[in-house]
């Protein structure tokens, strides 16, 4: 019989987010991860409050979102099979800036921050590996968001006409 740590394991080893990490590091975060299963519309997370996981997508779509005040929320980007979601958990006081609803059945392996930034604070070689990761997705996601703002307001130039 297959273990769940097993699978986990398996998943991580074979993710394109770990792809290139040394195999102990990998080890290593499987004991922070665990599966998650999130229906459709069930929201993952809300900004404003703790964040204290990031999510590797196995199945299905997660739409991360802007709340925009007397607007339905502007999709800043939707996330599929081996896509990475969240990385507010690195960043002090740890709380989401986005959003994120499961636009349908999402299957994810969730990874525990607070047990991940231990594990960084006692081996900087991994938080290294970790962050060397985790910036290109941070500047992809504020990029994308602010494209979506462009596209909602319009540029100046188009607003001087």
């Amino acid at each position: 019989m297959v273990q769940a740590t097993d699978d986990l394991t398996r998943v991580i080893d074979e993710h394109p987010f770990f792809a290139d990490m040394p195999k102990p590091y990998r080890d290593l975060v499987v004991g922070c991860a665990r599966n998650e299963r999130f229906d459709a519309g069930e929201y993952i997370f809300r900004e404003g409050q703790e964040a204290n996981r990031f999510y590797l997508v196995r199945t299905g779509q997660v739409a991360v979102e802007v709340h925009v005040p007397g607007r339905e929320p502007l999709v800043v980007e939707t996330l599929g099979h081996g896509e990475v979601l969240g990385w507010s958990w690195l960043v002090k006081p740890y709380k989401w800036t986005f959003d994120a609803r499961a636009m349908q059945l999402t299957r994810a392996i969730s990874l525990d921050g607070a047990c991940l930034r231990g594990k960084m604070d006692d081996d900087h070689a991994l938080a290294y590996e970790l962050l060397s990761r985790f910036v290109p997705v941070m500047s992809e996601r504020i990029s994308a968001a602010r494209m979506q703002l462009m596209d909602m307001y319009g540029s100046p130039r188009e607003r001087r006409q």
